[in-house]
């Protein structure tokens, strides 16, 4: 089983689908910390299907997916920032359903493969191309440097947004802003992991990083480490047996969370 995976490191789809989870970690592990300070794990969900509904919706008439992911995911996060990124479940539940809908209608009416339409549910990372990877290395960069230049205010926004705005920070252009960015991590998220498993890379990392730290810088090195393990482990691990590449990733994930509480349970607590 080793060597298969191993020889089959040296075939250009599974080196693009390995430059494709690496970029996938780097941007989820950016992003992860800041989207657990600011509880929008539910959100993260509900904008997932609407990726998976553009994606859908692109695959139906045949359009670029990966384009349909991220206009459905970038249109979901503006309406939800909208209508109220935090502590708003209600509007979560209702875009999420409705996109959801949509998306199972978009899957029925598709009158290709199957498997193609199932592959936006449990993602398809082998399927990468060499012109995704130089797409998804531009949204991962991009979404990066955004974060790198906003962090200073985006994290005062994050953990104290009502001092935020009275000390003349944008919460609002911030709340859309950051919302946007998590728009276009799903839809990148969606074309590799699945819609279903999305949590586990914008989620996982940023959870298990801070219940060890309570620094966000450290934070945010942790869950990177994190999120590359899950993400690039994950596919290494999935050559072998040929098993979905989900799989992996998301009990590569889970192991790390389970880990980092431990680790914090040991200490008593006292490095929170």
């Amino acid at each position: 089983m080793l060597s298969s995976s191993v020889e089959l490191l040296h075939y250009d789809f599974v080196q693009h689908a390995l430059i494709a989870a690496a970029f996938l970690g780097l941007v989820s592990g950016v992003m992860a910390p800041m989207i657990v300070l600011r509880s929008m794990s539910f959100a993260v969900h509900g904008t997932s299907e609407l990726a998976l509904m553009g994606a859908a919706a692109a695959l139906l008439v045949g359009v670029n997916v990966g384009a349909g992911a991220v206009v459905g995911s970038v249109v979901a996060a503006v309406v939800l920032a909208v209508l109220g990124f935090r502590r708003q479940d209600a509007a979560v539940g209702v875009v999420m359903s409705f996109g959801m809908g949509l998306s199972v209608l978009f899957i029925h009416l598709y009158p290709g493969r199957s498997s193609t339409a199932f592959a936006l549910l449990t993602g398809q990372i082998v399927g990468v191309t060499g012109s995704s990877v130089a797409v998804l290395g531009g949204i991962s960069l991009a979404v990066s440097a955004t974060v790198a230049v906003l962090w200073r205010p985006l994290l005062f926004a994050s953990a104290d947004p009502m001092m935020a705005a009275a000390m003349g920070v944008k919460v609002r252009a911030l709340s859309v802003v950051f919302a946007i960015l998590v728009g276009l991590t799903a839809a990148m998220s969606v074309q590799i992991v699945g819609a279903l498993l999305v949590m586990a890379l914008l989620i996982t990392p940023g959870a298990a990083a801070v219940a060890v730290t309570n620094r966000p810088g450290v934070a945010v090195a942790l869950s990177v480490l994190f999120a590359e393990i899950a993400a690039c482990g994950g596919l290494v691990l999935s050559l072998g047996p040929g098993l979905p590449v989900s799989v992996f990733v998301t009990a590569l994930s889970f192991g790390i969370y389970v880990a980092c509480r431990a680790i914090a349970g040991v200490a008593g607590g006292r490095i929170r």
